[in-house]
């Protein structure tokens, strides 16, 4: 009778020890991966910049805080010709909608504030051709963009093969892009 009893105060005791052992132990220094994760997780705010983004960021003197999602929902075009615009996504500097045809969607319409990301902005740098007076890129083969106001990226990407670039240009102009141009 004695033995069980010792049984059950030994084995907590003896779990006790090891964790004040374990946790007491010294601590090592944080691994290269430690730190890799540790950057990428970072808040994008708080991410070392570079001095090239600084300029760009001060040339182009943007906000740091981004509009609100719901503020850019009424500069999107409306539904018509067969099309229907159906909003799926919105956060703080960001408004997504589908664009849907028979049921199928074909199309995504987007607006982006890049007020925390100005380097988002480069890219049309160097662009050619214009939408709607406002400078214009292709994003691989089933994007196009356009950069309003130094601010905001307006993108229409393509879901559907039966949904061109020409598709894709034609819906660009037909967001508000003069009003979004005078949101602060």
């Amino acid at each position: 009778m004695k033995l069980p009893s010792a049984r059950r105060i030994l084995a907590p005791f003896l779990m006790s020890v090891l964790l004040l052992v374990t946790a007491c132990g010294q601590s090592q220094a944080p691994s290269r991966w430690d730190k890799a994760q540790q950057e990428s997780t970072q808040k994008p705010g708080k991410a070392k910049q570079t001095t090239a983004d600084k300029s760009t960021a001060s040339n182009q003197n943007l906000p740091k805080k981004a509009v609100a999602g719901g503020k850019l929902n009424k500069y999107f075009p409306s539904s018509g010709g067969g099309f229907d615009r159906v909003f799926a996504q919105e956060k703080s500097g960001f408004a997504e909608a589908k664009l849907n045809k028979g049921g199928k969607n074909v199309a995504m319409l987007s607006i982006n504030d890049i007020a925390g990301n100005p380097s988002a902005g480069a890219k049309f740098k160097s662009s050619s051709k214009e939408i709607g007076g406002y400078p214009s890129v292709t994003q691989g083969a089933n994007a196009t963009a356009v950069l309003v106001a130094n601010r905001y990226q307006v993108k229409v990407q393509s879901r559907d093969p039966s949904f061109s670039a020409s598709d894709r240009e034609a819906w660009l102009s037909k967001f508000n892009l003069g009003g979004l141009s005078s949101v602060k």
